[in-house]
């Protein structure tokens, strides 16, 4: 190897090493998005839904999702859920909300016999019209063979095999209708997309959600989980408590920022021109669509900013 190769294998491995957690996370990504499926346990496994993650788990008498993926991609995914295990078939999906990427093949598994579980909300969200006000439109109610089956409203448990597994309630979230799933034996804690990893935080404020919510949903997994769990994603790499944690204070760092702006009037563009996203350890790729969710949101939730707001 001559100097000049030696120098930039150095700098390629400096560079490395500043990367940003988000900048690996988005390189894990692309690799585990080529492989298709990742192993997480012996019996867990994170499979690709079209972009976003499916966790399978194995009982012996089948499997149980988390997730049923991208609508269009129930053939792929079905064709890598037979790598997963023996028996293959599904028994029970969770839908840990109601957006089409996590629950667009409810309707195939449904057909098969699987069980879709769900909160309470989220089986309204997908079975009603719903108009969006910056698009001046209804989005159509989702076809009944798509609704979850059964539905809860606070906190659960059941067990799966020899597994011991909670789910609960992520008040107003990412949605109205948000859940975590805990593989408590596992040590494994599945979140949706009140964690993002690799694609812009979200706040669907038409459904409820906002900053605060959210917050307080990072707060209660991370009292659920501990310095070993395994937190998954709605998309992107599976993450350790500290990385998650770390997602949580930037999250509570813009909370912060955007209750001063509220405060003071502000709109989205204001919030954007005022730099309430900078100077953050990641940047959005639509910084006005969120900060568009985050100021309807607080709006909504004007009477939580703080004792001198009537």
């Amino acid at each position: 190897m001559d100097r000049r190769e030696l120098l930039k294998g150095a700098m390629t491995g400096v560079l490395t090493l500043w990367a940003s957690p988000w900048a690996r996370a988005a390189q894990q990504a692309q690799v585990a998005s080529a492989a298709g499926v990742r192993r997480v346990t012996d019996k867990l496994s994170v499979v690709d839904g079209g972009g976003t993650n499916v966790v399978a788990f194995s009982t012996g008498d089948g499997l149980l999702l988390i997730d049923s993926g991208v609508a269009g991609n129930g053939d792929k995914l079905m064709a890598a859920l037979k790598g997963v295990a023996a028996n293959s078939k599904v028994n029970i999906v969770f839908n840990t909300h109601y957006h089409l990427d996590q629950t667009g093949n409810n309707e195939s598994f449904a057909a098969a016999g699987a069980k879709i579980l769900a909160h309470d909300r989220t089986r309204q969200w997908m079975a009603n019209d719903f108009w969006i006000p910056e698009e001046s439109r209804y989005e159509k109610a989702r076809p009944k063979a798509a609704w979850p089956t059964q539905t809860f409203f606070n906190k659960e448990s059941m067990k799966a095999g020899a597994e011991q597994i909670e789910y609960g309630y992520l008040l107003d979230a990412h949605t109205g209708g948000d859940a975590y799933v805990f593989f408590k034996d596992s040590n494994v804690l599945v979140v949706g997309d009140v964690a993002s990893p690799v694609k812009d935080p979200e706040l669907d404020w038409i459904t409820g959600a906002w900053i605060g919510a959210r917050v307080d949903a990072m707060d209660l997994l991370l009292k659920i989980s501990n310095d070993q769990t395994k937190i998954v994603p709605g998309a992107g790499p599976v993450m350790s408590q500290a990385e998650f944690k770390a997602e949580r204070e930037m999250m509570e760092t813009v909370r912060q920022r955007l209750f001063k702006q509220i405060r003071s009037g502000d709109g989205p563009k204001d919030m954007l021109e005022g730099g309430v996203l900078a100077g953050l350890p990641r940047t959005w790729k639509d910084p006005y669509k969120f900060l568009y969710g985050a100021a309807k949101g607080l709006w909504g939730n004007h009477n939580k900013l703080d004792p001198d707001v009537v």
